[in-house]
């Protein structure tokens, strides 16, 4: 044999050379376009739809919903709804004690942060909350109405007064009852007015054993006309206190707005109080007598207006809260 012919195939080695030029050049474009897409060059069209993954056996999809947070996520929100209120805050808020809703003020959920709870059947009445950063629990509770009546408020001190008024008789036999006196004292017993005060018409019967009037009371009395003036300034815009106090309003030709009366003959709170029916008509005495324990007009000398006003002032103090509120719900039913 002259020599021998070797036949070599390359073809398995540049097949081999070329894949694996093939993979390094894949590599390569791989890294450039992962690092055009941290860089944001891309458009979205030329990034690569997201693959839905498929939902476990049993599972309700809820595309298109926000996913919700785990627990371990609630915290991270806080900073969001914090600084734009109830715009980032969660649908659903947790349930508090008394079915109230609670709504986190603080950025952490401890024990210690300040929580505010609103009862689960408010109704918003005035305006929205915009950030909830600085603000009070008060100022919070105060933006809210419950839907329930308002507490009575019962009037302020410095607006009531008691009034009580002593009579003569004038005209024939002296049976027409005439002012001659008239006290009025303040909610803490202190006499604002107290005065001797001539009639009009002469009078023909001092009933001096009731009234405590006597003639030479009359030498320096104030006119009728006068003191009239004098005591309806003091009166107006005031709550007046007296028992059976139409008859003082009668002696002094006057009409009291009855929402700014308190009749305390017409109560029944303070039969009740004091033992005795409802609906009968007690003295001044046997009431003082019974709930302050106290005797009034005692003795000759007849009654006095002042000690009377300060024992009607008192009465009134006794169901003062009870009737005040009483009062209003009978308002509202009006």
């Amino acid at each position: 044999m002259s020599g021998f012919i070797i036949n070599v195939d390359f073809s398995l080695h540049e097949a081999s050379k070329k894949r694996s030029d093939g993979n390094q050049k894949h590599q390569r474009f791989v890294r450039r376009r992962r690092f055009l897409e941290r860089k944001g060059f891309l458009k979205k069209k030329q990034l690569p739809a997201p693959q839905p993954q498929p939902a476990p056996k049993g599972h309700v999809s809820h595309q298109g919903q926000p996913r919700k947070k785990r627990p371990a996520e609630a915290g991270t929100d806080h900073d969001s709804f914090h600084a734009s209120g109830f715009s980032h805050a969660p649908r659903t808020l947790p349930k508090g004690k008394d079915g109230c809703r609670v709504v986190q003020v603080g950025r952490t959920m401890d024990s210690s942060s300040q929580l505010t709870c609103f009862p689960s059947k408010v109704r918003k009445v005035a305006g929205s909350i915009k950030s909830l950063a600085g603000v009070h629990r008060e100022a919070l509770l105060s933006e809210y109405d419950s839907g329930l009546p308002a507490a009575p408020v019962s009037s302020k001190p410095s607006k009531l007064v008691a009034i009580d008024c002593e009579m003569v008789g004038t005209g024939p036999g002296g049976r027409t009852s005439d002012l001659a006196r008239c006290s009025i004292v303040n909610y803490h017993g202190d006499v604002v007015y107290d005065k001797y005060i001539r009639p009009i018409e002469p009078i023909a019967d001092y009933r001096t054993r009731w009234s405590g009037i006597r003639k030479h009371h009359m030498k320096n009395a104030t006119p009728f006309k006068m003191a009239q003036k004098e005591i309806l300034k003091l009166l107006t815009g005031k709550v007046v206190v007296g028992h059976a106090i139409h008859n003082d309003f009668k002696a002094l030709k006057y009409f009291h707005p009855k929402v700014a009366t308190r009749d305390t003959a017409q109560i029944p709170l303070l039969n009740r109080r004091a033992g005795f029916p409802e609906h009968e008509t007690a003295s001044l005495k046997r009431l003082t007598k019974q709930l302050l324990h106290r005797d009034i007009q005692v003795g000759r000398d007849g009654h006095s207006s002042v000690e009377d006003a300060r024992a009607t002032m008192e009465l009134y103090k006794v169901i003062e809260a009870e009737w005040e509120k009483h009062l209003a719900l009978s308002r509202q039913q009006e």
